[in-house]
């Protein structure tokens, strides 16, 4: 290796130690080397593993389903005219009596016989006049006869009233007053009716890292940025910034919900019969009947004394040639017949059922109800880099003046020609080959700063 290209090479490995990006430096002691191995201090990548995370991009919410009420249609009966009564009139009842009235009591007959022979009966005022005049009417014997001695009773005739028929009452009914009025009835009924009020969305947009940012060597410029004045190579540690991806995603603001309307009754208007004044029954007296009926009364008694016969007369007593025998008579009866009242007039109640009238009506048999349904959340694979360890400086084992052949650096070439890295095979280590080896291992993860063990095993190159 000549002096120009082992310088590039020094300078190369050297570089790293320059620049104070390194995470952590473990160059503090010096590794246990045997002569003839060179060691450089070299950049050990910081290790990433690539993950995979589930990103929420619609959080969980809710689905409301309403399931609407349930109504049937029933027949009510409704009524359009009220229950009310009728007085109906039972007239009074009669029968007809037939009644033996007397017209002349029973009695014992006293038998008149006058001076001339000839016999009748005795008539009351004579037997009154001659009971006043000593007869023993009340004790004498049927059979026993008795003269007469003085005059005949005095009689008059009277005229008394007889009832025929009873005073009664006639009734009379005044029927009852209806008007038409038109009235209110309900045919469905209040219910409820439940509304669905959706859920409400925004959108959130999220920076999600994907890739962390990292350093990377470049070809540097400028006279401060020079390491090594032989050669004029400079490599510079440059900052590659993190890369990130933005996610959008819908989040819920406000969740589903019910709201409850209020849905009013539905009335019909019917006409209905109503009672304004019920009925009512007027009574009407009728007067009793009578009947004049004419009758003999005795005023006065006869004014003679009557002495029973074969008994001696009175002292100073003539006889009027009258002689009376008592005698058997039975009472004298006229039949009168009249209407008598058997059961009074009155009135009967008739109940008047109410008038009814079947209707449709809708009857709410189930209430309004929600469902609801959850949807999970959406979520979306986002891959990402993650450092897993960091990047370190390390002394490491290389290629130097030693141990290096142009023969060594063909083979070099041309493992990296296979590997797709386009560089002379001259066996001349120069920048066209360095920048090869480094970006081969920065490809592979390899240590960078020189070309290492490690970078000869991975290109299959052997010493």
């Amino acid at each position: 290796m000549n002096r120009k290209s082992l310088g590039l090479f020094i300078a190369a490995a050297l570089s790293v130690s320059s620049i104070g990006h390194a995470r952590i430096d473990a160059t503090s002691t010096l590794p246990d080397a045997k002569p003839g191995e060179c060691y450089a201090k070299v950049v050990i990548p910081a290790k990433y593993e690539v993950r995979t995370e589930e990103v929420v991009i619609s959080e969980p919410s809710e689905r409301i389903e309403i399931i609407p009420p349930k109504y049937e249609w029933v027949e009510e009966t409704v009524q359009v005219k009220e229950p009310s009564f009728k007085l109906v009139p039972v007239p009074a009842t009669y029968e007809t009596v037939t009644e033996r009235v007397e017209i002349k009591p029973a009695s014992t007959q006293w038998v008149l016989t006058t001076p001339k022979g000839q016999v009748k009966t005795a008539g009351a005022s004579l037997i009154a006049y001659a009971k006043g005049a000593g007869l023993p009417a009340d004790t004498a014997r049927p059979g026993e006869c008795y003269l007469e001695y003085y005059k005949p009773a005095v009689y008059r005739t009277e005229t008394e009233k007889v009832l025929v028929k009873e005073a009664s009452e006639k009734i009379t009914v005044v029927p009852p007053r209806y008007d038409w009025v038109e009235e209110k009835v309900m045919v469905k009924e209040a219910s409820t009716k439940v509304v669905q009020v959706p859920a409400t969305y925004e959108t959130v947009t999220e920076k999600i890292l994907v890739e962390p940012a990292r350093t990377e060597w470049k070809k540097g410029r400028g006279a401060k940025e020079r390491i090594d004045n032989a050669t004029g190579e400079i490599m510079c540690l440059v900052e590659i910034p993190a890369k990130y991806k933005t996610v959008t995603r819908r989040v819920v603001k406000t969740p589903a919900t019910t709201k409850t309307i209020e849905i009013p009754a539905e009335y019909k208007t019917v006409r209905v019969r109503k009672l304004v004044q019920p009925a009512q029954e007027k009574r009407v007296e009728i007067p009793a009947e009578y009947k004049e009926v004419t009758k003999r009364v005795k005023v006065s008694e006869e004014a003679v004394t009557w002495v029973r016969q074969g008994d001696p007369a009175p002292e100073g007593a003539k006889p009027t040639g009258n002689k009376l025998c008592l005698k058997e008579t039975p009472a004298v009866y006229k039949t009168i017949t009249k209407r008598v009242l058997k059961t009074p007039a009155t009135t009967k109640r008739v109940e008047i059922p109410a008038v009814t009238k079947k209707i449709r009506v809708r009857k709410l048999v189930q209430p309004a109800q929600e469902k609801r349904i959850p949807i999970p959340a959406k979520t979306q694979k986002v891959s990402k880099k993650v450092k897993v360890g960091d990047e370190r400086l390390e002394w490491r084992q290389i290629l130097c003046e030693t141990n290096t052949t142009p023969d060594l650096v063909r083979k070099i070439q041309k493992a990296l020609n296979d590997a797709g890295y386009r560089v002379a095979i001259d066996g001349v280590l120069g920048d066209e080959t360095l920048r090869a080896i480094d970006k081969f291992q920065r490809k592979q993860g390899l240590a960078r700063g020189g070309v290492t063990m490690d970078t000869l095993k991975a290109l299959n190159v052997d010493i």
